[in-house]
């Protein structure tokens, strides 16, 4: 019973930020260049549920694997808009919106964890870099429907949603 209300808060909470967000959520370009300006001075970024340096995490690990850290910083800016409790109706969660699946191959334990979740995003897309021999938009695309669908069409996938994703990034990346 008592996992059952900690579920029920869970959802609250996650509830009651996204309509804060929603309420004052600057424009997603805006964010992202405030976010970029943050990391890039070594400040913090706060969310609603405590301050965290989402953004200095993201260029961290950008650096580790070797990414160029603009591009980290639009992709974990599309997925979630830097929310670390952020989840999709697919079920992909965390800033970098692993699905779980994927999360535990890449070794994250906890995916609502920033630090292992930005971890694991940053590496995946640096996989999908070296699949697709350093193409930029190959590897977005991939992040966002898979290599499978990325090889089967010899490119972006003509899904409407991969394809604005695609676009987003780069524009977020420039």
């Amino acid at each position: 019973m008592q996992s059952i209300q900690k579920v029920m808060q869970r959802i609250a909470d996650i509830e009651a930020r996204v309509q804060r967000l929603s309420d004052t959520a600057p424009s997603p370009s805006a964010g992202f260049a405030a976010a970029l300006s943050r990391a890039e001075r070594g400040g913090a970024f706060s969310t609603a549920s405590h301050r965290t340096d989402i953004a200095g995490m993201v260029q961290a690990a950008a650096k580790k694997y070797n990414v160029d850290g603009k591009l980290a910083l639009a992709v974990a800016t599309a997925e979630s808009g830097l929310e670390p409790s952020a989840v999709s109706p697919a079920g992909a969660a965390g800033v970098m919106q692993l699905m779980p699946e994927t999360a535990q191959r890449l070794g994250v334990r906890d995916i609502y964890n920033p630090q292992e979740n930005i971890d694991g995003g940053v590496r995946y897309l640096k996989q999908m870099l070296n699949t697709f021999n350093g193409d930029v938009a190959k590897a977005v695309a991939a992040y966002n429907a898979g290599p499978g669908a990325v090889q089967q069409y010899n490119g972006v996938p003509p899904y409407a949603e991969t394809r604005d994703y695609v676009h987003r990034v780069l524009d977020l990346s420039r």
